[in-house]
């Protein structure tokens, strides 16, 4: 009789701490590392599994007395765009789309900051340095790519902004059925755009474009008003307790 080495992951708790979106709540987090030569796969196996991938961590909530984070799936297959993100599409139809390696830039960091200073200066990311943001985009041993968006160039754009002006950025993991968003963020001079939902319907279409099934949007917290537009997109799952639901429209998660 031989022994056989079992490649399984450590999962680790996190120890609980004030919760961002839920007022008077706790979070928790269990959370394993994506590294090696299989980190691909168990993202793949996780991520269908309601975890999110942070850098080489894998993590979901795992609160005691809270369930109110709930993993999202759009069904890009099934989906159609109603007339609001139609507008949102016409409107954005001169944006220019072009997908790289997960290569950080100093242009996608000062984009980066804009971002968080108008949006979340008091969020958990506020104080990334541009060495934090590089960490972000390329601590991963996951397929990753880094999508921009730009605008079409001008005569009067700066020297170093020769192929238009940056507009908005995504970090995504392909999968084997589909595609996950890591983050996302946009210039805020252009909330006029709806750039936050324009990004996630060009990932519908590259997820439809490659034949896969799944856009993964992260968790949707019943009664965080941040949260609300992940909703938006239908059909959908919502990774409940007896697997992923076909999501109904009402509310879920206690």
């Amino acid at each position: 009789m031989t022994n056989q080495p079992v490649q399984s992951p450590q999962f680790f708790l996190t120890a609980p701490s004030p919760c961002p979106y839920l007022e008077g709540q706790f979070e928790r987090k269990v959370f394993t590392h994506l590294v090696g030569d299989k980190a691909a796969d168990l993202n793949d196996l996780l991520t269908q599994g309601g975890f999110r991938r942070s850098q080489n961590i894998a993590y979901r909530p795992a609160c005691e007395s809270c369930r109110a984070c709930v993993s999202v799936r759009i069904l890009a297959q099934e989906f159609t765009p109603n007339r609001s993100m139609k507008r949102i599409l016409a409107r954005n139809r001169d944006i220019i789309a072009r997908e790289f390696p997960a290569e950080p830039s100093s242009e996608q960091y000062a984009l980066f900051r804009a971002y968080l200073d108008a949006r979340h200066q008091q969020g958990g990311m506020s104080d990334m340095t541009v060495l934090d943001y590089a960490m972000m985009v390329e601590d991963t041993h996951v397929p990753t790519r880094v999508i921009e968006y730009r605008l079409p160039p001008q005569p009067d754009d700066e020297d170093d902004a020769p192929y238009g002006r940056l507009a908005a950025v995504a970090l995504s993991d392909l999968m084997g059925d589909g595609i996950s968003m890591v983050y996302s963020f946009f210039d805020p001079d252009f909330a006029d755009r709806s750039l936050g939902t324009y990004m996630i319907l060009d990932h519908i279409q590259r997820t439809r474009d490659r034949g896969l099934p799944h856009v993964y949007l992260g968790y949707w917290v019943a009664g965080s008003r941040k949260m609300d537009y992940k909703t938006r997109f239908l059909p959908q799952d919502h990774l409940m307790a007896g697997g992923w639901e076909r999501y109904s429209g009402e509310a879920v998660g206690s």
